[in-house]
């Protein structure tokens, strides 16, 4: 859990998964008296008590799926929700991107990415992005340019994050064109 400046939780640094409360792994369990007439010692007793047991924490599991998906809809942005959502953002916009940008349209792009370790809301996200773009400025010449900074860029978070890394050369098939087979038309 990432704590804000304020010293409290900070809900945009922080998934939910790592807001929900710890779920209870202790069960009911229920004894037979030796006078119950069913014999649960059985290999298909066993087998049936496994089937049913296993098929109701399924239900479960994927009722608490449903349930957390819908409280997540209606909740305001986890770190990872705004963070897939802000590089959903910059990548289709840098896919949208001139191929021979006028100067304000270079200028515009730098001002919305230097822009962002001012004013997004995680701190620590925040800040590391400042320094990327310290490191390795962003270049503006194109969109081709653009979409390899931001994918490189990307991919630098993921490795930070231990997520695999995105294959820079299906730029414009993620994020302008589609597969080729369609499937997104």
């Amino acid at each position: 859990m990432v704590l804000g400046p304020d010293g409290k939780p900070c809900k945009i640094c922080t998934s939910f998964r790592n807001w929900k409360p710890p779920s209870s792994s202790s069960k009911k369990t229920t004894t037979k008296s030796s006078n119950d007439s069913n014999d649960s010692s059985s290999p298909s007793a066993a087998t049936a008590i496994a089937t049913a047991t296993a098929s109701a924490a399924a239900a479960a599991s994927a009722y608490d799926d449903d349930a957390a998906r819908l409280r997540r809809a209606h909740c305001p942005p986890d770190g990872e929700a705004l963070g897939r959502a802000t590089w959903t953002f910059l990548h289709t916009t840098a896919a949208y991107y001139p191929e021979r940008p006028s100067p304000a349209h270079r200028a515009h792009m730098l001002q919305l990415l230097h822009a962002l370790p001012t004013l997004y809301p995680c701190g620590h996200c925040a800040d590391d992005l400042g320094e990327r773009l310290r490191r390795r400025p962003p270049d503006v010449r194109s969109r081709t340019a653009l979409g390899a900074w931001l994918c490189a860029t990307h991919n630098e978070v993921n490795t930070l994050l231990g997520k695999p890394e995105f294959d820079c050369a299906r730029v414009d098939e993620r994020w302008r064109d589609g597969p080729e087979d369609g499937s997104c038309d």
